[in-house]
C-alpha cells in the first residue's frame, strides 16, 4: 500500500543550527539530514505519527522498511532483543560507518518501521553532523533517503529540496556525502549473514571480518510483498529518463535519431554524437565514482536526453554497489 500526504507544509526551512534540527526531530517534525552516504529523511523512530509521515512525504509503499539510525553502539543494542558475538565483530569494525545490521527488533520499534517484519535495520552514521543530530535529539532516527520513492538518492540539500520541497518541515544542509551511495545492508536474522543490499561497505571488507556471507537475490514477483530491506525492490533510484547499460569494456556509442547523455569513468575517448557526457572519475577509481554517481545522474536525467547510456563498473568492491544501482535504475 502507498500512502500519500494529506498536509502539505507551506515550505521546507533550512535549519541554522543542528540544535534546531534536533528540536523539530522531538517535536515529531520531519527533517532530512547528511550522512556519509546520502542524505536521509528522519523522524522520530518511536513516534508513529512521524514514521507514518514519511511514507507519506516520500510516496513510499509501507511494505518497504526503514533503518533507524542510532549515535552509538550502546543506542543500537537498546532497539534488539539479541545482539550477536557477530554484531559486536562489524559493529567494532565498522561503526561509525555505512554498514546496517539488521537485528531482532524488540516491541516498541513500530511495525510500520519493519514492515511489520522482526527484524531491524539498525546503523551508527559515520558524519558529525548527523551525530550531533541524534545526539542532540535523544531519539532513535528512523531514515530512509530524503526524495521522492524510487527516484535518484539525493547526496546535497540543493537535491532533497529539489524533490521534497514543500512535502517535508526542514533539511540540514551538510555539504556533499562522501560516499555517495546507501549503506550495505547485511542480515544477521538468517541461517548465514546474508547482505541485502550492497552499498558503500564492500563485501570484501565485511568478509574479512566474519567470513563468507551470502548475497540476496531481487525477485520482481515479489516485488509487492514486505521487503527485507529497503532498495531491493527490482526497480528504483531510478530516472525519468531512460537508462541503458553497456558493458564496462564496450565502446560507447550514441542512438541514432536520439539525444543521448553518457555516464562514465577512466578515460573518455571518443564521444561523438553525446549531448552531454558525465565523467565520475578520471582513473578507475570505484570511491569517487560512487561518491558523483547519483550528483552525476540527476545531471543527466535534467538534461531533456532521450536515453542515457550509462558504463557498468568493475565487479568488485563498491563496484557491486554501483553495478545494483545501475541495474534498479534501469528497470522498466
Amino acid at each position: 500500500m502507498t500512502v500519500h500526504r494529506t498536509t502539505v507544509v507551506c515550505k521546507t526551512i533550512v535549519c541554522k543550527t543542528i540544535a534546531e534540527a534536533a528540536n523539530l526531530l522531538k517535536s515529531g517534525r520531519l527533517v532530512a539530514f547528511p550522512t556519509e552516504t546520502v542524505y536521509g529523511l528522519g523522524a522520530d523512530a518511536r513516534n508513529s505519527r512521524s514514521v507514518a509521515g514519511i511514507f507519506e512525504s516520500k510516496q513510499r509503499p509501507t511494505f518497504d522498511p526503514l533503518i533507524v539510525h542510532v549515535v552509538d553502539v550502546a543506542s543500537a543494542r537498546e532497539l534488539v532483543t539479541e545482539f550477536s558475538p557477530i554484531a559486536e565483530r562489524l559493529a567494532a569494525a565498522f561503526w561509525p560507518g555505512p554498514l546496517t545490521l539488521v537485528l531482532p527488533k524488540i516491541a516498541e520499534i513500530s511495525d510500520l518501521v519493519t514492515a511489520g517484519l522482526p527484524g531491524v535495520g539498525v546503523r551508527v552514521p559515520n558524519h558529525p553532523a548527523a551525530l550531533e543530530l541524534l545526539r542532540l535529539a535523544e531519539c532513535p532516527v528512523a531514515a530512509p533517503s530524503a526524495n521522492l520513492f524510487g527516484r535518484i538518492s539525493p547526496t546535497t540539500a540543493q537535491h532533497v529540496l529539489d524533490g521534497l520541497n514543500g512535502r517535508i518541515d526542514a533539511v540540514l544542509d551538510g555539504g556533499p556525502c562522501g560516499v555517495g551511495v546507501e549503506s550495505t545492508v547485511l542480515s544477521l536474522m538468517t541461517e548465514e549473514p546474508m547482505i541485502l543490499r550492497p552499498g558503500g561497505l564492500s563485501i570484501e571488507d565485511i568478509e574479512a571480518v566474519i567470513g563468507p556471507v551470502q548475497l540476496a537475490t531481487t525477485d520482481p514477483n515479489k516485488d509487492a510483498a514486505a521487503q527485507m530491506a529497503p532498495g531491493m525492490l527490482s526497480r528504483h533510484y531510478s530516472p525519468t529518463t531512460p537508462l541503458s547499460i553497456i558493458e564496462a569494456t564496450s565502446k560507447a556509442i550514441p542512438v541514432a535519431g536520439q539525444k543521448c547523455g553518457l555516464m562514465t569513468y577512466g578515460p573518455v575517448g571518443v564521444t561523438i554524437g553525446f549531448q552531454k557526457i558525465e565523467q565520475l572519475a578520471e582513473f578507475s577509481d570505484l570511491k569517487t565514482c560512487a561518491a558523483n554517481f547519483f550528483a552525476a545522474l540527476r545531471s543527466l536525467d535534467s538534461a531533456d536526453l532521450d536515453v542515457i547510456i550509462a558504463r557498468k563498473f568493475p565487479p568488485i568492491g563498491l563496484g557491486i554497489a554501483l553495478n545494483d544501482r545501475l541495474k534498479r535504475a534501469a528497470c522498466r
